[in-house]
């Protein structure tokens, strides 16, 4: 491939428009390379301009360069192959915007951005990164061993969603488990659903039993109005377990159905009727309950675990995620992890849309 500039290549990188290839590993962006006249190499070998540490890529694997205006891709003969659209590559291949190559486990996206886009974006997804740490620091650990166990899996969309959750011991009777989803993204977004979860966590809602999964709506949402906090709502799916009772009590305000997962029964759908908190002040809500069975499940997740574009672009509902849940796996360590792995396998190439959040209580 000739290596010197001709008058069309020089036209292409005219003005603030650039080509950038985009390395994407797990569905999470790695970095983001301008790819001018100068041919990019890229291979195993720390030599090279794109450096992918994968056993499946060559220590020079390929080479991207700007030809004629396009940004074409050109394999060196690697062993194991450089794939657009499943096809392996044989010979210089033009990349349009958008599309994707696959080398190894990670993806090479083309993207066409101006300078300045790219600043404010990397500006962004600076505070952004800052944001998703503060935040994920509050998540509980993990408890994989005991009378109730609880296995998470917390994975932000690129824009970074209000999801946040939490199980604790209220008394030594009881336990509560929640989610809270804010509406839009961005860290204010995040930043809300911080601080529905800290006054919970410190249970600083006056005059309200924490056991009483009724009471805590109402008190969240006079304390939390939208048009006090800049418009944003929230969803919650609030609930309490009685050990000696064997009883689950819940309510739900605008959130989907939480599900109770038993050995060798349906999926047990757990919801009330509420509104959303914080779109009106005289809200009323209304508390449920269930026995738990000895080996149940409980899982509750944010609407970002379902509400995902399938590869094929059609739109998925809660119906196809329903399926993911109570498998033989279901109350062991990891599952939830697994459950994310089983949306993704579904998923368009890319990061979801939204925040994937995902919560699994069982019973002894």
């Amino acid at each position: 491939m000739a290596t010197e500039a001709t008058f069309s290549e020089a036209m292409a990188l005219r003005g603030d428009q650039r080509s950038y290839l985009v390395v994407v590993h797990d569905h999470e962006p790695e970095g983001r390379y301008t790819v001018g006249l100068e041919p990019l190499t890229v291979g195993r070998d720390t030599a090279r301009d794109i450096v992918l540490a994968d056993d499946k890529v060559s220590r020079l694997h390929l080479q991207v360069a700007i030809v004629g205006g396009e940004l074409v891709v050109h394999d060196l003969g690697s062993s194991n192959g450089t794939f657009l659209d499943g096809r392996r590559l044989t010979s210089p291949t033009p990349l349009p915007v958008g599309q994707w190559i696959q080398v190894g486990s990670r993806q090479l996206v083309h993207e066409r951005r101006s300078y300045r886009e790219v600043e404010r974006e990397d500006e962004l997804s600076r505070e952004i990164s800052k944001a998703r740490t503060y935040v994920e620091a509050l998540l509980p650990a993990p408890v994989p061993a005991g009378p109730i166990r609880t296995d998470w899996f917390h994975r932000p969309s690129l824009q970074l969603g209000g999801d946040v959750f939490n199980y604790d011991v209220l008394d030594d009777e009881h336990v509560v488990a929640y989610l809270i989803d804010v509406s839009g993204h961005g860290v204010s977004a995040a930043m809300h659903s911080v601080s529905v979860l800290n006054v919970l966590r410190q249970r600083a809602l006056p005059g309200t039993d924490f056991r009483d999964p009724a009471q805590v709506l109402t008190s969240l949402n006079a304390m939390f109005p939208m048009d006090a906090h800049d418009g944003m709502y929230f969803t919650i799916w609030y609930g309490v377990y009685s050990a000696t009772r064997r009883e689950l009590i819940f309510a739900s305000g605008g959130h989907h159905p939480a599900y109770l997962h038993s050995q060798g029964q349906p999926l047990t759908a757990l919801r009330t009727k509420g509104r959303i908190i914080g779109a009106l002040p005289e809200s009323n809500y209304a508390a449920d309950k269930v026995a738990v069975p000895s080996g149940a499940v409980l899982y509750l997740f944010s609407d970002g675990a379902f509400e995902i574009t399938d590869a094929a672009g059609q739109q998925c509902t809660l119906a196809d995620f329903l399926p993911l849940l109570g498998s033989e796996r279901a109350g062991s360590p990891g599952e939830t992890g697994e459950i994310y792995r089983g949306v993704r396998a579904r998923a368009k190439p890319g990061p979801l849309d939204d925040d994937f959040s995902l919560l699994a209580v069982g019973f002894e």
